[in-house]
């Protein structure tokens, strides 16, 4: 199977991203995105996010099954808006696999509550709930696990916090209760040194470790910091091909997987 996992920072990079999706459609088994959009209005944010993201590659991805994972609504990124705006992660799955279920579990928070919200000038406003979206799969007499997770964000850092730590030792939870091969993938906001991800590290191994990635940001991302998006997989996963990919079309780059 060939997964790809990317922030598609709301959509920013709006025709190289299309046309990206477009490419991989039928080449690639499961798409795991996070920063997606979802509203019945269309139209570009003042920030250049799509509202209505995740209805256009659903209707590009049509030979997949498509899931929504929202984590709050009414707000873009940096501003609240007057209509239905849902932000979480998207995940799309070929309909010729075994799909046996998806789910969305919240690791911090839930779902709409947003106690404080990110406002340009403020440096530490922002405290929004976080989910992982769950797949299982049936592939060659095996059950596998599939999770697409967006970690847990404060402005100007990839450190530990409280709730970084929490999150992800409800993350670890959930794996460890699945008996079979894992994989789990998407933007922790972390730094690869951190006791988060270090606790994810237990039982699974992390690709960007492994196989010495040294950076997972675009052209697009200007900050020094250059790590936030992992692949981690149980020890029975039989890795075929993994890759940082040189595609901007985001201020993250793609992960690709391909796995047995």
């Amino acid at each position: 199977m060939k997964l790809i996992s990317l922030n598609i920072w709301g959509g920013r990079v709006y025709k190289p991203l299309i046309e990206y999706v477009k490419q991989l459609n039928g080449e690639i088994d499961i798409f795991c995105f996070q920063e997606f959009f979802s509203s019945p209005i269309s139209k570009f944010n003042n920030n250049g996010t799509k509202t209505d993201i995740y209805s256009e590659i659903s209707n590009i991805l049509k030979d997949y099954y498509a899931f929504f994972a929202p984590t709050f609504t009414g707000y873009d990124t940096n501003e609240k808006v007057d209509f239905d705006l849902k932000f979480g992660q998207a995940t799309f799955v070929k309909k010729s696999l075994n799909l046996i279920s998806g789910e969305t579990v919240f690791v911090y928070g839930q779902y709409d509550i947003t106690p404080s919200i990110f406002i340009p000038g403020i440096k530490d406003g922002l405290d929004l709930p976080r989910n992982i979206h769950l797949i299982k799969i049936k592939s060659n007499n095996k059950n596998y696990l599939i999770g697409n997770l967006h970690g847990y964000w404060t402005p100007g850092s990839k450190n530990d916090t409280p709730q970084s730590i929490s999150q992800m030792e409800k993350v670890k939870e959930i794996f460890d209760n699945f008996n079979g091969p894992k994989v789990l993938c998407g933007d922790f906001n972390l730094h690869p040194d951190t006791k988060s991800v270090k606790i994810l590290e237990e039982k699974m191994k992390n690709l960007i470790i492994e196989y010495k990635v040294t950076n997972t940001r675009s052209k697009f991302y200007t900050r020094n910091e250059k790590f936030a998006d992992y692949i981690l997989v149980s020890p029975d996963i039989n890795i075929k091909d993994f890759s940082v990919l040189d595609e901007h079309v985001s201020d993250h780059l793609p992960l690709f997987l391909d796995f047995g």
